[in-house]
């Protein structure tokens, strides 16, 4: 019974512990990485950009008092991935949180797509979750203590044609995030799949869509503020639940997704998508 109860919450901060946190450097990564620091727990911040990842840490060491580290990687790299938990190390550090918040969407229809950033892609929403899990849940099974949040997307819950990798994707974080939480039952680790609509981060326009665009495709009010959806990030992975969809609307529109017959809904899908609009 103890331990089953002490995995329903965020381990508590200690000088030596940190949360790990990928795709900090702006959007949901940066937004829960200050809500963890708000807890008094320390962070690892991780991504590409290392100025906006040195600026993040110093904001929250001087905000929160947390020790506050920046770790530049570039996560479709697997010998980089493969150093982490060597570079946590040697800060003295121990992973009780992981959050795998990195990734990134290409768009448009398979016969326009660029084969090296399909990959690239794939190696950072996918293998990247796979090999960090891989890499520091040991850690925290031995330790009696972690939690892990893997970002999916409602995109995870039906086939999303103009973005099929993207949604494929995250089909594949949510399925083995479901797997591995079910596989840690009573070892004081718990796993949580956060699975966003949309949020006006960068994301979009990152992945070369316009702000119309990107508006004109979905009502308003399917999208939530970056604000919420990492503050239910958080709380989610404080109380130990298996998945959180920010917004009462994307939680209906999960379960349309996941019920409706595919031969109704992707037709419909196809010709919402602005990347396929002739």
């Amino acid at each position: 019974m103890g331990r089953t109860l002490a995995a329903m919450a965020l381990p508590p901060p200690a000088d030596d512990r940190t949360c790990l946190v990928t795709g900090a450097s702006s959007g949901i990564g940066a937004e829960i990485a200050r809500l963890l620091a708000g807890r008094g727990l320390g962070v690892t911040l991780v991504a590409r950009r290392e100025p906006e990842l040195r600026a993040l840490a110093a904001e929250l060491h001087d905000t929160h008092g947390v020790r506050a580290e920046a770790l530049a990687t570039d996560l479709s790299d697997a010998a980089a991935r493969a150093a982490l938990p060597g570079r946590v190390d040697d800060l003295g550090l121990a992973v009780d949180v992981l959050v795998n918040n990195a990734g990134f969407s290409t768009i448009g229809p398979i016969q326009d797509a660029d084969p090296d950033d399909e990959l690239r892609m794939v190696a950072t929403n996918v293998d990247a979750v796979l090999h960090l899990c891989t890499l520091l849940v040991p850690g925290m099974v031995e330790r009696g203590r972690g939690a892990v949040c893997n970002v999916a997307s409602v995109g995870a819950f039906q086939p999303l044609p103009g973005q099929a990798g993207y949604a494929a994707s995250k089909a594949f974080v949510l399925s083995y995030s479901h797997g591995i939480r079910q596989e840690l039952v009573g070892t004081g680790v718990t796993v949580t799949a956060l699975c966003p609509g949309p949020v006006r981060t960068g994301f979009v326009e990152a992945a070369g869509l316009t702000d119309d665009e990107a508006a004109g495709s979905l009502p308003d009010f399917m999208w939530v503020p970056v604000e919420k959806v990492a503050a239910d990030a958080v709380d989610g992975m404080a109380k130990g639940r298996p998945v959180v969809i920010p917004g009462v609307v994307n939680q209906l529109g999960a379960a349309g997704g996941y019920l409706l017959p595919r031969r109704l809904l992707l037709p419909i899908l196809a010709r919402q998508h602005p990347a396929l609009k002739k």
